[in-house]
């Protein structure tokens, strides 16, 4: 398993365990290989993001934190 496979794998579950529809979350690759994009149904996207941005922003410091492969990923949630 690759890193980047590993840090969507870690995405995937934290926004899974956030979510009420868990089957709509999709996790991908982004245009560079250090971007992480996340999809969600519509009702669930202001649950991933939180109030003024906290859960986003806790998401991206274990993402940052786990420091998969040494790398620095970034978190995108896609509309």
């Amino acid at each position: 398993m690759s890193d980047t496979e590993k840090a969507i794998k870690l995405v995937e579950y934290m926004a899974k365990a956030i979510v009420t529809e868990p089957d709509e979350v999709k996790v991908t690759e982004g245009k560079t290989e250090e971007t992480v994009q996340l999809q969600t149904a519509a009702e669930d996207r202001g649950r991933v993001i939180g109030r003024q941005g906290r859960v986003a922003k806790a998401m991206r410091a274990v993402l940052a934190a786990s420091s998969v492969g040494g790398e620095d990923y970034r978190l995108d949630i896609v509309d």
